[in-house]
């Protein structure tokens, strides 16, 4: 991955102990900017799926010095998304919604570097994930 591993992991750092403001702001922009995906979350346990993105952004950051421990596992929620109903399109509106979500969670802290930084982790995260979608549509 040709990231900027150091800035991300150093971001995280400020907005990780407010993890569960994160998560409660990152659905509640989504839901409000893209209000199509809401269907997707309509049978969902909405606390246990704001635990999941939080460990999901967890493990990315944690494992962003070792790609290939991080590949297989983000190849596996990309299936996991697709059986949930999340098609390719979807990608992106998660992926402007998390920068917004940080920016807003970092505050004063957040710069048009960390906006690059997050903005091309989740291009290559969703490119990933997305590879792992094949997977299921083969099947």
């Amino acid at each position: 991955m040709g990231l900027n591993v150091e800035l991300l992991e150093h971001s995280f750092e400020l907005v990780a102990p407010k993890g569960e403001a994160l998560v409660d702001v990152f659905y509640n922009h989504l839901f409000e900017d893209y209000p199509a995906v809401r269907p997707l979350f309509e049978d969902v346990d909405m606390q246990d799926q704001r635990s999941r993105l939080l460990a999901s952004l967890v493990l990315v950051v944690a494992n962003l010095r070792a790609p290939e421990e991080l590949a297989p596992a983000l190849e596996l929620l990309g299936q996991r998304h697709t059986k949930y109903g999340a098609i390719e399109v979807h990608y992106p509106a998660v992926g402007a919604t998390l920068v917004k979500s940080l920016a807003e969670i970092a505050g004063e802290h957040w710069n048009d570097e960390l906006e690059q930084a997050w903005s091309d982790a989740y291009d290559e995260i969703s490119a990933i994930m997305l590879s792992g979608t094949a997977v299921v549509s083969a099947t």
